[in-house]
């Protein structure tokens, strides 16, 4: 094998962005984000949302998704649209946003902490690739015009950026002040005059397509009838409709202080802020995550106005109403402020106060629940897949709640009551010896706690957790400009974009969507190389097979397609003498022992012998 085909996984990445390479929409996506920044608007984005390579990148976004395989009122999932062929696919999505009407959306509620119920909207499969044409067009354009302070739901941001924020703000800024505020059911009553209001404040000028978003948050929902307000939890494109909303709060908060734009000069060695706190301006920062939001404070007089203020703002502007239980100012020296599943407050520590941070109490029980009926489920079918899942909700949970200081101490509790659990639980089960995964060495190897063994898998250590400092968000990462893209993401060089072109444009007519898909999917991941012999592929001499042939059970799935030269795949498939002579004659040139090898692995999944080199 050569060395172009060596290292199929060269360049770090990030899928999303790989995906537009796959479809070749990177490049109006940074249009669209660059041209919002300068405040265009935009009257014809329609022809965005239903151009081929958007909607064929919209299949392959949502195809591996969780929630694809969650059925809608009409029973399909993405395993029902996967079997369309391309054009097929095209063509719905097309006619359908001809004149829009979105397909009932089913209800279904979830559990909520504190007993309630929250409920959901599971809109149909094929509205949710509706959605993801939108979403696609529309959140370059958006990006560039939210708050650097949100975190929720957007590219890159995560809750750990949020409560890095939140204790930067608390140490540095010495902000020992809390507004924690609460809007009632957020989702369930956005409205919607006011979001369309929003979107073409936001440069969205478009009218077919504020329509069609008008249908959408109008969907018929099963057994309730059609919503005068709110963006169903459960769309696709929800999310980035509530960013939009809450987006003039960010930007009315920051304008307090934060953003605040003064006439005054100020010199090199006095900051904007310094000069600031000299004036009447009261310092307050919002962090927010979704419908999730902070306002840190200096002092209570302060918090008090900002209160009463927001609370008045969201209903003169927005029409939303605040909890007035949740709704409180919290003062951080005394008593602990709860976001994201994190407690947080301040102690003395030398002369200074600094944050400290712990898994918030009912999440603590909530852990520790789960975990219980995880162990529940393996008492009741003790084999390595059930052992394995408990792993992984183990390693899960320590990875999101390492961002508290006092994270050891809080899993030490959920260990003390886990553990109880299994030992009474699996006492039969449990055994001395077994295997140790490479996770498991990799995370848990310095650790030296008691070992259990169910199905000869160790379980890890619930106690193997300590603090890792949340990292804050970098501004100098942004998927939709170049500069930006590159500190999370390469592109792949080895590949031709004139080939991937051609590879998108010219699907295998017959053949499904999943199979045209993940023949793109391959040309990148082998790196532009015939799979076989390594060597780069070119237009016309490209051909896409099947490891283990279809007559044999096989799928169109992305492992069990290869991309190879086409007398490559002609060798595979022979079977009469003279012309497996034929073609070897014509690609020994290229087949070295280690390509040989491969090549008769492909024979013997396909039921031929093996060609001896000659």
């Amino acid at each position: 094998m050569t060395a172009l085909a060596e290292n199929y996984v060269e360049y770090p990445k990030k899928q999303k962005l790989r995906n537009n390479e796959y479809y070749d929409t990177q490049t109006i996506q940074d249009k669209l984000y660059k041209y919002s920044q300068k405040g265009y608007d935009f009257k014809n984005l329609m022809q965005h949302i239903t151009s081929r390579k958007n909607i064929l990148l919209a299949y392959r976004n949502i195809k591996r998704n969780t929630g694809s395989k969650t059925r809608g009122t009409n029973n399909t999932t993405i395993e029902d649209l996967e079997q369309w062929t391309t054009q097929k696919l095209v063509d719905y999505v097309r006619n359908k946003l001809e004149y829009y009407k979105p397909q009932p959306v089913r209800r279904v509620y979830i559990p909520k902490p504190d007993g309630r119920k929250r409920p959901l909207g599971i809109p149909t499969m094929e509205d949710r690739l509706i959605q993801q044409c939108m979403k696609q067009v529309l959140e370059p354009i958006c990006e560039a015009k939210f708050h650097k302070h949100s975190y929720g739901f957007r590219p890159n941001r995560s809750t750990k950026h949020a409560i890095a924020r939140i204790s930067t703000l608390m140490n540095r800024s010495k902000l020992h002040y809390s507004v924690d505020i609460d809007i009632k059911s957020f989702f369930d009553n956005v409205d919607h005059s006011k979001l369309k209001k929003q979107l073409w404040s936001m440069g969205i000028k478009d009218k077919k397509l504020i329509s069609i978003l008008g249908a959408m948050l109008k969907a018929e929902i099963e057994g309730e009838g059609i919503p005068n307000k709110g963006t169903p939890q459960g769309g696709i494109i929800s999310p980035l409709l509530s960013n939009i909303v809450l987006n003039e709060l960010d930007w009315w908060l920051s304008n307090q202080w934060e953003t605040f734009k003064s006439d005054y000069k100020y010199s090199k060695s006095k900051s904007k802020y310094r000069a600031l706190r000299k004036s009447n301006l009261k310092e307050i920062y919002i962090v927010r995550y979704a419908d999730d939001f902070k306002i840190m404070c200096r002092d209570y007089e302060t918090a008090s106005k900002i209160k009463v203020a927001t609370i008045k703002w969201l209903k003169e502007r927005l029409n939303l109403e605040v909890s007035k239980k949740k709704t409180k100012i919290t003062n951080l020296k005394r008593t602990y402020t709860e976001f994201l599943g994190i407690k947080l407050k301040v102690r003395k520590k030398s002369n200074e106060y600094v944050c400290k941070s712990r898994v918030a109490n009912g999440v603590k029980k909530k852990i520790a629940d789960k975990l219980k009926h995880q162990i529940k489920r393996i008492n009741e079918e003790t084999t390595v897949k059930q052992v394995s899942k408990l792993n992984s909700m183990i390693l899960g949970m320590q990875n999101y709640y390492s961002m508290a200081t006092m994270v050891s101490h809080d899993f030490r509790d959920i260990a003390f009551l886990v553990n109880k659990n299994i030992e009474n639980r699996l006492s039969s089960d449990l055994s001395e010896k077994g295997i140790e995964s490479r996770a498991f060495k990799k995370f848990y190897g310095k650790y030296n706690y008691k070992p259990y063994y169910v199905a000869g898998i160790r379980i890890f250590p619930i106690t193997g957790v300590t603090f890792n400092i949340p990292m804050h968000f970098s501004q100098r990462i942004c998927d939709y400009t170049k500069e930006r893209r590159e500190k999370i993401h390469k592109k792949l060089k080895s590949v031709s974009p004139v080939v991937q072109k051609y590879l998108v444009e010219n699907p295998v007519r017959g053949e499904t969507t999943k199979y045209n898909d993940n023949r793109i999917a391959r040309y990148s991941g082998q790196n532009g190389c015939c799979f076989i012999t390594g060597f780069p592929l070119f237009i016309g001499d490209i051909e896409c097979h099947h490891k283990k042939p279809r007559k044999l059970g096989g799928k169109d799935t992305y492992r069990n397609l290869c991309l190879v030269k086409k007398d490559i795949h002609k060798l595979i498939h022979a079977t009469k003498e003279e012309t497996i002579k034929l073609y070897y004659d014509k690609v020994k040139g290229i087949l070295d022992e280690d390509a040989l090898s491969k090549l008769n692995k492909l024979r013997a999944k396909a039921g031929n012998d093996c060609i001896e080199l000659t």
